[in-house]
């Protein structure tokens, strides 16, 4: 039985038949099951209006409905209170956490050779966009909260929330910025395929490496022909994050005008990331450091306007930054000022002075007596700032 939905009307379980009414010119592949409320967000965000369901081939646990969905948008747009950064910090890393599960088994699946469709990451996606625009600096502070052997998860969910997040701040419209967080999700898909001797070696890949390594760009294009939709941003992405403006890049050496602004963004969020992470051959970077050193090297490598964009996004003292105080404390960047960027919101919980743990206190460094005198690394200080975030920071706040 055939029967036409609005696009608001549509659940997870009902069988897309075909597309009846859009907005724009979006090509389906194939027909389909929707498995997820995430891929019926994305179709909404690219223009969907109507859908021709199969209510024969649907899987649906209760009984088709026709009520108006003003009332569900109503409940949906509604205004949230505002959260404190203690709140805005737990609700974000329940989300992180929840996403990097779905990445994890994702993930698995790759390793062992499974079927997998970018439809089971959807709802992540859409997810990270939604608290991207609620709570960006909760969000981004997770980005910086990093476990060392959770790397290639970690990377895939922070470029995914970083590429958002930039798209936001350059004012990309949400259909856009949906597609550039899904990107950042799958552009490193392919190093699932790595093999773990590879991935953790410590000294210089050989060439055989090399190749091995760069090979993860294919998959992620193959992974994406096999999806039931043409997201031409999300192939882009995939197969140009790796380039770089003078050519040196991989797997095609493009170069100059031959990449498009959203590669040029994600090479930028792909190289602060890693920069900032540890990994087997060297200790990461403090974010400010990393910020430098993507500047330094943008000439010939990356898009120098936007380098200095994207500085301008996460700010001199990126949120999850550790940073020494005048005072001799140590804190936190748990919101950014967009206004005075050297006096964001900071977290207080360690003195340098007697090498203890204070009681933690929130700071706004515009309005107290202290300003930041450097960003520092945890282990400056013997300090594991992700077992500290998770069971003292996220308990008291």
């Amino acid at each position: 039985m055939l029967k036409l939905f609005s696009i608001d009307e549509v659940r997870p379980g009902m069988f897309v038949n075909r597309v009846t009414r859009q907005t724009a010119q979006l090509k389906i592949k194939t027909q389909g099951l929707v498995k997820e409320q995430g891929l019926i967000q994305k179709l909404k965000a690219r223009g969907i209006l109507e859908v021709e369901i199969d209510l024969s081939r649907s899987i649906l646990h209760e009984e088709l409905t026709m009520e108006s969905p003003m009332e569900d948008e109503s409940q949906v747009t509604a205004a949230k209170p505002q959260q404190t950064e203690g709140e805005a910090l737990n609700e974000s890393h329940k989300l992180y956490e929840q996403a990097k599960s779905v990445q994890s088994k994702f993930f698995k699946k790759v390793r062992k050779g499974g079927k997998v469709s970018i439809s089971e990451l959807m709802g992540t996606s859409a997810d990270i966009i939604d608290s991207v625009f609620d709570n960006p600096d909760a969000l981004c502070c997770l980005t910086l909260i990093k476990e060392r052997e959770q790397y290639l998860l970690e990377h895939s969910l922070n470029c995914s929330i970083l590429m958002a997040v930039f798209a936001r701040h350059l004012g990309f419209d949400k259909e856009l910025i949906d597609e550039l967080g899904l990107a950042g999700l799958l552009m490193d898909v392919g190093m699932a395929t790595i093999p773990d001797d590879i991935l953790s070696k410590s000294g210089r890949l050989d060439q055989a490496e090399i190749q091995i390594v760069e090979g993860h760009v294919d998959f992620g294009l193959e992974l994406l022909e096999q999806s039931e939709m043409d997201l031409d941003v999300v192939r882009d992405v995939i197969a140009n994050h790796h380039e770089r403006m003078d050519g040196s890049g991989y797997p095609r050496g493009k170069g100059g005008d031959y990449l498009s602004v959203y590669a040029r963004m994600a090479a930028i969020v792909d190289s602060y990331d890693a920069m900032t992470s540890d990994r087997p051959w060297r200790k990461g970077l403090p974010p400010t450091q990393a910020l430098k050193r993507l500047l330094s090297s943008s000439q010939g490598l990356l898009d120098q306007s936007l380098v200095q964009q994207f500085i301008r996004c996460v700010g001199v003292h990126p949120v999850g930054s550790l940073v020494k105080l005048k005072s001799g404390k140590l804190a936190i960047v748990v919101r950014a000022n967009k206004q005075d960027p050297l006096c964001p919101v900071v977290m207080s919980f360690y003195s340098v002075r007697t090498n203890m743990y204070n009681e933690i206190k929130r700071l706004d460094l515009s309005k107290v007596g202290d300003e930041i005198e450097t960003s520092v690394r945890p282990e400056e200080f013997k300090i594991n700032l992700t077992k500290f975030f998770k069971d003292v920071l996220l308990q008291q706040v």
